[in-house]
């Protein structure tokens, strides 16, 4: 334990996600040894983060207008939308450059254990956008654990009937990875999910 400030900010910065008490410990030092412009910058951008960053009407994603630049963007196709549960998960897609429709942040995924349910998600947003029949496609990319699961399965069954093409990323081996060091339900997955190779 330090006194007074110092303990302080190892606190709130240990209240940030993925950040445990050494960890904390050391950005706390870090900051300390830093030049005051430098902290002085930090505490700048994270001002200004709260005070220009919202999240997009249309989607949910991150923005510092009312909508984000993906659904500006008249280029990106109308009739696919690809659900994810976080702005995080927004960025992978685009880093593949793969995929050229829409997205819809969930904000979460269902977890009964942590008392999130699916009011507590952006499914009425998603079932507002699906309402007028320009959507033929949802993608759903949430995360492939227990929470992500539930949360695609819901969804596939509440979208059914408006006849959509609801379709799951693919899920599997990662590549270079090795046989061996694959856990059953993986392995499941890549044979559920192998395709036929064209030579």
């Amino acid at each position: 334990m330090y006194e007074g400030i110092v303990q302080d900010l190892i606190d709130e910065l240990g209240r940030l996600p993925g950040v445990g008490p050494k960890s904390a410990q050391r950005i706390a030092f870090h900051l300390l040894a830093a030049e005051p412009v430098d902290v002085r910058r930090l505490a700048e951008v994270l001002l200004e983060v709260k005070a220009k960053v919202r999240f997009c009407s249309i989607c949910g994603n991150v923005a510092e207008s009312e909508e984000c630049r993906i659904c500006q963007d008249t280029r990106r196709d109308l009739t696919v939308i690809c659900v994810v549960e976080e702005p995080k998960d927004v960025v992978a897609v685009e880093r593949t450059r793969e995929f050229r429709g829409r997205y819809h942040v969930l904000g979460g995924a269902i977890s009964p254990i942590e008392g999130i349910g699916p009011d507590d998600l952006r499914v009425k947003e998603l079932m507002t956008r699906l309402a007028d029949g320009t959507v033929i496609e949802l993608i759903l990319a949430t995360d492939p654990n227990i929470e992500g699961e539930a949360t695609a399965t819901y969804l596939a069954r509440l979208v059914k009937p408006m006849k959509l093409t609801v379709s799951r990323l693919a899920s599997g081996l990662p590549v270079g990875g090795d046989l061996e060091y694959a856990d059953e339900v993986t392995l499941g997955r890549a044979f559920e999910g192998r395709r036929r190779l064209e030579v």
